[in-house]
């Protein structure tokens, strides 16, 4: 039988601005890895909103998978900017398979 550990999986939805504020974060906190995907649209509290690459409000997600200590260290580090810079942070229990590579 194949053992699986619980970690976070953590997703930021953010104005591709501030990946590298984001991403240094993840570093800082001594997760080991982390993917950006680029999103097209969607909707939020305020409505609908689209790219926008010449404005340079395109938006992407960040994602990342940590221990739990690592993902609260994260979430604290963010968290004084989650609403001046407007970003979404949302983390949940996974199981993955090779929990030592998180």
């Amino acid at each position: 039988m194949i053992e699986t550990v619980i970690r976070k999986r953590i997703e930021i939805l953010t104005d591709t601005a501030l990946v590298r504020r984001i991403t240094k974060a993840i570093d800082d906190a001594g997760i080991t890895g982390w993917t950006i995907t680029p999103v097209q649209s969607g909707k939020g509290r305020d409505g609908h909103w689209r790219e926008e690459r010449v404005t340079g409000s395109d938006k992407v997600f960040v994602l990342t998978i940590a221990p739990q200590d690592k993902a609260m260290a994260l979430a604290e580090a963010l968290a004084p900017s989650l609403s001046s810079h407007g970003f979404l942070l949302t983390m949940w229990d996974i199981e993955v398979i090779r929990g030592e590579r998180f």
